[in-house]
């Protein structure tokens, strides 16, 4: 039987608690060991390897070479074990975790306002939510499904489109002035607020205007629509977001629509699902409440 040469948990824990703390004193009292537990654990790792991990002067530890270089690799492995223990603990006395990945405006804003009447309905299935703008790896990532715009289509996922987006431009109510509506010079007489990640936006709202694009692209920049939800609410400037983010906002009073135009970007919010995932109950399960939240 050929010799085995990976590392047990307990060594790379001894081998990092010395790599951080400096003395097998210290890793024990951390790792609740005792100091000579320690010392073997890091002893037979070493013999293992066939290198010298730490130089030892004064019964002080410090990396060596090859130690600096194990270090980064050992200290993922004990990472990427933490995260799969805390995953599988996340099912608690459920029967399925969904796993979902969501553009972080629409789920913050639209999703999560929502996720109770889901809980509320299946009870068994546990969430567990990422905010993701770059289109999902279903092959490389544990996603069940997506919730993306529609330009972002993995291959072999299959792709249902929810809503079409609909942009609409809106202001805190003092900055309306008591004004219902705004017409484009208007508009452009107040700060716009710009999305930094879809930064033509602005442009296309005001095309066929033949304004100056050096002023359409001025004003404060965000990252995400949520930001600038708060911004708009914060009364520092006209927000132009997609319809359906706004919705609670608008609902709330805190935001209102500065004018009665909407402008459709051609891409739908679509729901996004690999074909490993397409079948699960507890996601066909969420597909069909999505389906009526999205119509309600």
């Amino acid at each position: 039987m050929r010799k085995s040469y990976t590392p047990t948990i307990n060594e790379l824990q001894a081998f990092a608690a010395c790599a951080r703390l400096g003395t097998t004193t210290r890793a024990a009292a951390e790792l609740n060991l005792t100091q000579s537990a320690v010392s073997r654990s890091l002893g037979t790792l070493e013999e293992r390897l066939g290198v010298a991990l730490f130089d030892r002067v004064r019964k002080r530890l410090s990396l060596s070479p090859a130690g600096q270089v194990f270090l980064a690799q050992a200290e993922e492995i004990l990472g990427q074990i933490d995260r799969a223990a805390m995953g599988a603990m996340a099912f608690g006395g459920a029967r399925a975790v969904l796993r979902m990945a969501v553009l972080p405006s629409f789920a913050r804003s639209w999703l999560i306002p929502r996720l109770a009447g889901f809980e509320a309905a299946q009870p068994e299935v546990s969430l567990d939510l990422s905010a993701r703008l770059l289109p999902v790896e279903f092959e490389h990532e544990p996603f069940d499904l997506a919730i993306m715009r529609s330009r972002h289509e993995p291959a072999g996922a299959e792709v249902e489109n929810l809503v079409a987006e609909e942009l609409i431009v809106v202001a805190a109510p003092n900055l309306m002035a008591g004004r219902a509506a705004l017409e484009d010079n208007a508009l452009l007489a107040l700060p716009l607020l710009q999305q930094s990640t879809r930064p033509t936006l602005w442009l296309d709202w005001f095309r066929e205007s033949g304004r100056d694009a050096r002023h359409i692209l001025r004003g404060a920049r965000f990252d995400h629509f949520d930001m600038i939800l708060d911004a708009a609410s914060a009364g520092m400037g006209l927000g132009l977001v997609p319809a359906i983010i706004a919705e609670g906002a608008l609902a709330s009073g805190r935001l209102v629509q500065a004018t009665p135009r909407r402008f459709a970007t051609g891409e739908n919010y679509a729901l996004i699902l690999p074909e490993r995932a397409r079948e699960a109950p507890h996601v066909s399960a969420f597909r069909d409440w999505l389906r009526a939240e999205i119509g309600a």
